[in-house]
């Protein structure tokens, strides 16, 4: 299996840069049409995208250097090398966050409705950016067996993927990626079903992702390291506070709010 799409001669187009590209390009839809809906401006919204991509791409590039410092250090000519994977996605999140809080002060835009434009567009948008791992052979679990994969129905062809230097190992880029598809069907129902107010699917996105790359993560065998600390675990604990924080702080509220409407039509 190559990690190459296209190779003619020296020019390469890699699978990984394609899945990353139509990641962004089904997001942008997604989060273009869903704006529509919300009678936010084209422009503001497509001006928010297009910069929200570079400001995401290097803030997760930055994020996985600086935890590989040694090696870009020694090699620096390769930080600019991300075809060849090494986008931290906390670090795109963390980056993405700050920015998109910064453009809505600038643009008057509701700070919380625009973060749950973008939650949905971004977990489908993880679930079809974890495939570019599996071309490029990262992002693995521990070490197991093809018995032990074909018993919980991994496809075939993932399995032979995922035999790297004479042994077989787990698929965690694929457990990922069928969490985010999850996550993204829960995001969607929460949406039309149950959603009351700005804000709550930020915070059940959060949970989710939270969770999910905690376990994950718990199998990864590359993970970004501080001593024996697992960095996207320390995250992902940090999300799933922050959201369970945030969807009680917004129940609270629109109770409260619920009631001094009540109080004032009484009066």
């Amino acid at each position: 299996m190559s990690s190459n799409l296209i190779s003619i001669g020296d020019f390469q187009i890699k699978w990984y840069s394609v899945l990353i590209l139509s990641a962004f390009l089904l997001g942008i839809f997604l989060i273009e049409k869903e704006a529509k809906k919300n009678k936010i401006d084209k422009l503001i919204i497509s001006n928010l995208c297009f910069y929200l991509i570079i400001v995401c791409i290097l803030g997760a590039r930055i994020y996985y250097c600086i935890f590989n410092l040694d090696y870009y250090l020694n090699n620096p000519i390769d930080i600019i090398k991300i075809w060849e994977g090494g986008l931290a996605i906390h670090g795109g999140i963390i980056s993405g966050i700050i920015f998109i809080i910064l453009y809505c002060r600038k643009n008057n835009l509701n700070l919380l409705k625009t973060f749950d434009i973008f939650v949905p567009a971004l977990i489908i948008g993880q679930a079809i950016g974890r495939w570019g791992n599996f071309f490029n052979k990262e992002a693995y679990g521990s070490i197991t067996t093809y018995d032990t994969l074909s018993k919980i129905h991994i496809p075939k062809f993932i399995i032979n993927g995922m035999y790297i230097d004479h042994h077989y190992y787990h698929p965690t880029f694929f457990y990922e990626s069928l969490g985010c598809l999850l996550g993204f069907i829960i995001l969607i129902i929460y949406k039309y079903k149950i959603k009351k107010v700005n804000g709550e699917l930020t915070s059940i996105y959060l949970i989710i992702y939270g969770i999910l790359r905690f376990f994950i993560e718990s199998l990864r065998q590359d993970s970004l390291m501080i001593g024996n600390l697992k960095i996207a675990q320390l995250v992902s604990i940090i999300m799933i506070i922050s959201g369970i924080t945030l969807f009680i702080v917004l129940k609270i509220r629109s109770k409260n709010d619920k009631q001094e409407m009540g109080s004032s039509s009484k009066k």
